[in-house]
């Protein structure tokens, strides 16, 4: 998650916080009591390599960890970092569940479940329970009322509790992005002259490109905080018989290699040549499997209709 955010999502702000370990390390230590064997590793800021290299190698616990103080002091940071500013804010808790939990001042455990769950909905700010358990563990009832108070978190809207059993499937139970669903095509699948219907039609997957990267300039003095580092880049045109004339947009015209030659071929030529199909796909009939080659049923469905050409539609069974 760390790693997606740095290279994808830069201006995000993430902060880590540990508990079970030996030492106790908080603000809220020190100002209210309590909140044992909590540390925060990496108080809020944006992402950079160093909250990366915080991720790297930690320690394992040695102390009984109390998920509900390291729910607290996390939601504290949060807030005390955003206040009431907008923008998505999220927890993401990783345990195994197993320790027991220290009785609150006033209340039950469940009282104070409620009491942060109306914290999180004030402040519009959503968890995500990740609780790690290796397979053929024993439950327990200490187990079991620690999963209890982790699905009440669920009852009331504000976490999404996930149960995993290996480190592979770990990787998995953070959500990383959200992508919003795009329709590649709107249109008529045409199964006969009379008979059309309207679809649409979404991708299954989406594939995860690169960041484009910024051109980024070193010019600037290092004590000049204001410095942006950007580079800008102009272009300029100009002819071969006049190369110290600047040649304007108006007079620019695209040209098309054609052997050793270019074609000039303004865009009133090239809009009047274009090919320009109707949106749809057609149903043409049926045909059994073994008489249609493997390399047909590889084409994607986008590739007909997201290049806006008449598709037709060969149903295989």
């Amino acid at each position: 998650m760390a790693r997606n955010k740095l290279v994808y999502n830069r201006s995000d702000e993430v902060g880590i916080v540990l508990f079970g370990t030996k030492e106790t390390c908080i603000d809220l230590s020190k100002e209210l009591g309590g909140y044992k064997h909590v540390v925060v590793k990496h108080d809020i800021k944006v992402v950079d390599e160093e909250t990366k290299d915080a991720l790297q190698n930690l320690p394992r616990g040695t102390a009984p960890g109390d998920f509900l103080d390291a729910i607290v002091v996390g939601l504290d940071m949060l807030i005390k970092r955003f206040g009431n500013t907008k923008g998505k804010q999220r927890l993401c808790l990783i345990t195994d569940a197993q320790h027991p939990l220290r009785d609150p001042p006033q209340g039950t455990k469940v009282d104070q479940v409620d009491t942060i769950a109306d914290q999180m909905k004030k402040h519009d700010i959503k968890m995500d329970c990740i609780v790690s358990r290796e397979s053929g563990v024993h439950h327990n009832s200490l187990m079991d009322e620690n999963d209890q108070l982790l699905y009440h978190f669920r009852d009331r809207s504000v976490a999404k509790v996930v149960q995993v059993d290996t480190p592979t499937s770990l990787l998995g139970a953070l959500k990383t992005r959200n992508i919003l669903p795009v329709t590649i095509f709107r249109g008529d699948l045409e199964l006969s002259s009379n008979f059309k219907i309207k679809v649409w039609v979404y991708k299954k997957t989406s594939e995860e490109k690169f960041p484009t990267l910024k051109k980024y300039s070193d010019k600037a003095p290092p004590s000049d905080k204001f410095a942006s580092h950007e580079v800008k880049v102009d272009y300029e045109y100009k002819s071969i018989l006049e190369p110290d004339t600047v040649v304007p947009p108006d007079q620019r015209i695209k040209g098309y290699l054609y052997g050793p030659q270019v074609v000039p071929i303004s865009s009133a030529e090239w809009e009047a040549v274009k090919f320009k199909p109707e949106k749809g796909v057609k149903l043409l009939g049926f045909a059994d499997r073994s008489s249609v080659p493997r390399k047909w049923t590889r084409l994607q469905f986008c590739d007909v209709c997201g290049g806006k050409v008449k598709g037709a539609l060969l149903l295989v069974y």
